[in-house]
This record gives structure tokens, sequence and C-alpha cells, in this order.
């Protein structure tokens, strides 16, 4: 009898954590694992493992040169890695074709970077409209998806202005609703207060937490401002293409 109980509570203890093991597998939205990337006889990463949950706040901070920008073109497909592997929402981000790629990004990756590169000639409306255009979308539901966002972050009113004649922060928030428009499921952001006052800035990080709360999104950031990297859930130092 004892044997048996001891064989069944092993058994039990097998199935928990294999059950755990998926559910923490299911909630992971970003899984790098083993990245490795070199340009030309420089190394910049070396070995980068990470895990990322399902709306977890993830800011990343680390010297000029550390790899911080590379890893999140990497983790955001716009460059290719020369080792290891990623999954992003459950996809092998690494057998994607060109194509599948790009279609990827667009319906599942949202970008905010230090200068929000707005199209001057089109306004606010139309620039946050774009990727959704890009993905297919009618003109109609792009464009009522875009005045929710806008309006959400505060810019209702801003609608048809020009990014000239738009405030930074006002310009940045205006970025962060085009990455948003696809309703990605991981929002990668670069130094996206670099430009902005420190108010601003603070509003700026404040308005991710808004967002994931609201949407559920992850949100990767990398920056070197410690204090606002400390406002997220986890902070990750990358030194010398390492995180350890």
């Amino acid at each position: 009898m004892y044997l048996r109980n001891k064989i069944s509570n092993s058994l039990l203890a097998i199935k928990l954590h294999r059950y755990y093991s998926r559910e923490k597998t299911v909630m992971a939205m970003i899984v790098a694992e083993d990245i490795h990337k070199s340009y030309d006889d420089l190394k910049v990463l070396k070995g980068v493992s990470l895990r990322i949950g399902k709306g977890e706040i993830v800011s990343v901070v680390g010297a000029s040169g550390a790899g911080k920008t590379t890893l999140l073109h990497i983790l955001g497909t716009l460059d290719r890695f020369d080792r290891g592997r990623i999954m992003i929402d459950g996809r092998d981000v690494s057998r994607l074709g060109d194509k599948q790629l790009s279609d990827f990004r667009n319906q599942h990756i949202g970008f905010v970077f230090q200068f929000h590169h707005l199209l001057p000639e089109f306004t606010a409306l139309e620039n946050v409209c774009i990727p959704a255009f890009i993905a297919g979308k009618s003109r109609r539901s792009g464009e009522m998806k875009a005045k929710e966002l806008l309006d959400l972050l505060g810019l209702a009113d801003r609608l048809e202005h020009k990014p000239a004649e738009l405030s930074g922060g006002e310009q940045q928030r205006v970025a962060v609703a085009r990455a948003l428009v696809n309703d990605p499921v991981v929002v990668l952001a670069d130094e996206p207060s670099g430009n902005l006052d420190s108010q601003a800035s603070r509003e700026l990080h404040s308005l991710f937490f808004s967002l994931r709360d609201r949407f559920s999104q992850s949100f990767v950031i990398v920056t070197h401002n410690e204090i606002l990297a400390d406002m997220a859930d986890r902070k990750l130092t990358i030194h010398d293409g390492l995180i350890p």
C-alpha cells in the first residue's frame, strides 16, 4: 500500500509539473533561446535567452553598445539572428520566410521608436491608419480603430493635425496609436521617451501600463533611464551581449 501510494503521489507530481509547465508555456508571449548575432567579426549577442509573459512589461537596460537595440530588432523580426530560436505567441519566427515574416510583423508586433517617424505630409489620423491599410483593412474599419485609439490617448481634437502642428508628447502618442492599430500581441519600444522632457516621459511610461491593463499586451522597453526602467514589472540588464 505504501509503495502504491508513493507511486501514485509521484505520478500526480509529474502530472502537476507537466500541467504547470504547459500553462507557463501558454502564458509566455515571447521566448528567446540562445540568441547569437554578429556583424562581421563583431559579436553583439552571445547567447541571450529570455521569456516574457502575456501582459508583462519588461524593461531592458545596459550601457551603449551592449546589444539592447540589436536584441529589440531581433525580437521584432526586423533583423535576423545567426543562431538560436524565437517564439512569439507560440509561433517559431525563425521558420518564416520574408513575406510571412513581414505579414506576421504587421499583424502581431507594434513598434515605438525614439523618433516618432510620422510622415509629415499626413495627418495624425492618416499616420495611425497606415499599418491597418497595409494589413488590407478597409478605410472605414482602419479609420474607426484609429479614431478610437487617438481618443483613448487624449488626441480626439488633433485628428486632422499634421506632425509639425503637434507637440513632442503628442507626436509620440500618435506613434503609440499607430503601433496599436492592428491589435498587436507585443509592443516593442526603443528609447520611446528619449526626446521627451521628464514630465512627458513619465506620462508616456504610465500610458504603457494603462494600455497593458486595457489590452493585455506585452511590452519590451529599451531605455537608458533607470528610473523609468524601474517602473516595469521586471528589469533585465544586458551586459557584453548577455543577460545574466
